[in-house]
C-alpha cells in the first residue's frame, strides 16, 4: 500500500510518500481501508521531534491521528464490528497513523461514522471534537446558564467548542480574527471580540465562569485572562507548552488539557452530528501524496481551518 512516513525527525522534507507492507490486525484490532485522515498541529510537532517525551513514536512513523474509514479485516477477539462498517476514531498518538491507504486501529477506539456526512469528511471530527468536549465539560464543568470565553475560537477546535457550549445553554463569548469572525458567529457565538483591534480584557466587562484558551498567546496575555474569571471558576488551556495560570486566592483553577481518545464520547459527538446539532466543517481536501506540502504550508502559517487528507 501507499503511505506517508518519516524515517528521521525534522522539517516537512522528511516526509516520504512510499510503498509499505499492508498491516495485519492483531488481537483486539481491526484493519481499516482509510477514507481520510486529517492534519492536526500536533502532527508537525511529532514529526519535528518536539514531542518525544510525551509521545514517543517508533521510526519510521506514519502520522495521522484521526481516521475515517471502512472495516476491512478483524483481529482475534473483536466483537461489535464487521467488515464493511463505516467508522471514525482517534488513534493512539504513539502508534502508526492513518496517512496511508490502510491502517490498523484498536477496535475500542472506533465508533460508527456520521450517517449524513461524507465518510472522508468525518475524519475532521475526532481529535478536535473531543478536545472541545473534554475542555468544556470534563475539565471546565460548563453548565447551562454559565458564561464562557473561548479565546482563539476561529480555529478547528474553536468551531466545535462554540457549537457545543451554545448547545449546552451557555452564553458564549468568542475571540476571532477578521478572517474567521463570520464563521464564529455562524457557529453560534453570542458575542465576538475581534482580538486584532480590541483587547479581550477590555471587551469582556462581566465575569465569566470559564475561559477556554486555544490560542498560542503570550504568557502575560494568558495570565490576564484569569482576571476575567469569577471566583471559583476555571481556565482550561490547550497550549500545553505554556502552563495554565491560576488564582488560588479567588479559587480560580488553571487546567492544562491533554486530549484522550474516548469512543463513547466520540459516539455522542457523532449523534449530535446526525441530529443536525453539530456541524462538521472541512476547509480543504488534500490528496495523501501532497501531505508533505501540507505540512510545509502549515509550518508557514498558511493553513486555516480543518484539512482532511484523502488516499488516492
Amino acid at each position: 500500500m501507499k503511505a506517508v512516513r518519516f524515517h528521521d525527525y525534522g522539517g516537512p522534507e522528511v516526509l516520504r510518500y512510499e510503498d509499505v507492507d499492508l498491516p495485519v490486525p492483531g488481537a483486539g484490532q481491526v484493519r481499516l481501508r482509510v477514507a481520510a485522515t486529517s492534519f492536526n498541529s500536533v502532527d508537525g510537532n511529532i514529526r519535528g521531534g518536539f514531542m518525544r517525551g510525551p509521545i514517543p513514536v517508533e521510526l519510521p512513523h506514519t502520522p495521522g491521528i484521526d481516521v475515517a474509514g471502512t472495516v476491512d479485516a478483524l483481529g482475534d477477539g473483536v466483537d461489535g464490528l464487521a467488515a464493511g462498517d463505516r467508522v471514525v476514531g482517534f488513534l493512539p498518538m504513539d502508534g502508526p497513523g492513518a496517512a496511508a491507504e490502510y491502517v490498523v486501529a484498536p477496535a475500542e477506539a472506533l465508533t460508527a461514522a456520521p450517517r449524513d456526512v461524507p465518510l472522508a469528511d468525518a475524519a475532521a471530527l475526532p481529535l478536535v471534537g473531543l478536545t472541545a468536549r473534554q475542555a468544556l465539560f470534563d475539565h471546565g464543568g460548563l453548565r447551562s446558564g454559565q458564561r464562557v470565553l473561548i479565546n482563539g475560537a476561529g480555529g478547528a477546535v474553536g468551531g466545535y467548542a462554540v457549537q457545543l457550549a451554545k448547545g449546552a445553554g451557555a452564553h458564549v463569548i468568542a475571540t476571532a480574527s477578521p478572517r474567521s469572525t463570520d464563521a464564529v458567529k455562524a457557529a453560534g457565538a453570542d458575542e465576538v471580540v475581534e482580538h486584532t483591534t480590541t483587547p479581550v480584557t477590555a471587551a469582556v466587562t462581566e465575569p465569566v465562569d470559564l475561559v477556554l484558551n486555544l490560542a498560542p498567546v503570550d504568557p502575560a496575555e494568558l495570565a490576564a485572562l484569569v482576571t476575567l474569571i469569577r471566583p471559583g471558576g476555571a481556565l482550561v488551556n490547550t497550549t500545553v507548552w505554556m502552563p495554565a495560570p491560576s488564582d488560588e486566592e479567588r479559587g480560580v483553577r488553571g487546567i492544562d488539557l491533554f486530549v484522550r481518545s474516548d469512543a463513547d464520547q466520540l459516539a455522542k459527538l457523532v449523534a449530535l452530528v446526525d441530529q443536525g446539532e453539530l456541524r462538521v466543517d472541512v476547509a480543504e481536501r488534500v490528496p495523501l501524496a501532497e501531505l508533505p506540502a501540507l505540512h510545509a504550508r502549515a509550518a508557514e502559517g498558511a493553513v486555516h481551518g480543518k484539512v482532511v487528507v484523502v488516499p488516492a
